[in-house]
C-alpha cells in the first residue's frame, strides 16, 4: 500500500487508525469540508471507522457529521497509508486511509460536527485546496 506523508519513525509506536474518506462530485463540483482548530485545513469529508462499525457505515455517518450531507452509491477506490501525530487524541497513528467515491444527495443542515464547514468548489481547486498529498493524488485519478 503506498504511503504519503513522512515514513514510519525509528522506535516510535503506531496505533492503527482505519479511516474513511469520500471524494463527493455534484453538478461539476466537489463538496469539501474546512476543519478548522488544530488542523486548520481543507480535506475530504471522511474520518475514522468505530470498532465494530463497516467501513460504508463510517463514510456515511463521518460524511453527514463534517458536512451534513446524505451521500449514495459509494463505491471504494483504494487504499493508502500514513504515519501521523493526532493531536485531537495525543496518539501517533498509522492511518490507513480507504477512499470512496460517492454523490451527495441531500443536504440534511449545517454540519453537526464543530469547526467543520462545507465548501463547494472546483476541481480544480479542490486539487490546490486539499492538504493531505494522498487524498489528492486519489482525486487526480478520479478527474
Amino acid at each position: 500500500m503506498r504511503r504519503y506523508g513522512d515514513p514510519r519513525r525509528e522506535g516510535q509506536s503506531y496505533r492503527a487508525r482505519p479511516g474513511v474518506y469520500a471524494i463527493l462530485p455534484r453538478d461539476g463540483r466537489l463538496l469539501l469540508t474546512y476543519q478548522a482548530g488544530i488542523h486548520n485545513e481543507v480535506q475530504l469529508p471522511g474520518g475514522g471507522v468505530d470498532p465494530g462499525e463497516s467501513p460504508v457505515a463510517a463514510l456515511h455517518r463521518e460524511v453527514y457529521e463534517e458536512t451534513g450531507w446524505r451521500v449514495a452509491g459509494p463505491r471504494r477506490l483504494g487504499a493508502f497509508r500514513r504515519f501521523v501525530f493526532m493531536p485531537e487524541y495525543e496518539i501517533w497513528a498509522e492511518k490507513i486511509c480507504h477512499i470512496y467515491l460517492a454523490r451527495p444527495v441531500r443536504e440534511l443542515g449545517p454540519p453537526p460536527e464543530p469547526e467543520h464547514s462545507v465548501h463547494w468548489t472546483t476541481p480544480d481547486l479542490a486539487l490546490r485546496s486539499l492538504a493531505n498529498p494522498g487524498e489528492r493524488s486519489f482525486l487526480q485519478r478520479v478527474l
